[in-house]
């Protein structure tokens, strides 16, 4: 009777497990990443020919741009189907970080401003944050302690 029920068992998670194809994955993840790079260039370019700014500045408008539209896209629930689509692609640019902000912020809204957006508002990117921070000052330690002894890390 237990070999049985494992054999049941083992049959039916077979059937609900999804099966994933890796290389249209990768595609996907290919295709709507670089349509995010282009669409990134493509206002890049437009701030510093019809603007007339400098790239670290037109950089930093596009950059602004990019957030807007995921955040945009997030609230009116549409950045999650392109996310499920792209994977990846998605969620990997400055996109997919802007998304793990406003998503948190936009689901626990009406637990108010405090104990909703205040206390949720980074769950999903705080981590991140948090070790971009402690990686960026040990770094940083590394470098100036290493400029003390003389050793030059950068040229």
């Amino acid at each position: 009777m237990d070999e049985q029920l494992k054999k049941e068992y083992e049959h039916y998670v077979k059937e609900v497990t999804p099966t994933h194809n890796l290389w249209l994955q990768m595609l996907k993840a290919f295709l709507v990443g670089g349509l995010i790079c282009t669409l990134g260039q493509f206002i890049t370019n437009c701030a510093m020919q019809t603007f007339g700014l400098d790239k670290q500045t037109a950089g930093s408008w596009t950059s602004l741009c990019l957030i807007f539209l995921s955040v945009l896209l997030t609230g009116l629930n549409l950045f999650p189907p392109l996310a499920k689509f792209g994977g990846a692609g998605a969620l990997v640019p400055i996109t997919g970080f802007a998304n793990s902000v406003a998503a948190p912020a936009i689901e626990f809204q009406k637990e108010g401003q405090v104990f909703g957006i205040g206390a949720k508002i980074f769950t999903i990117a705080g981590p991140v944050i948090l070790y971009g921070i402690v990686v960026s000052w040990l770094l940083g330690l590394i470098y100036w302690i290493s400029g003390l002894l003389g050793i030059g890390l950068m040229p």
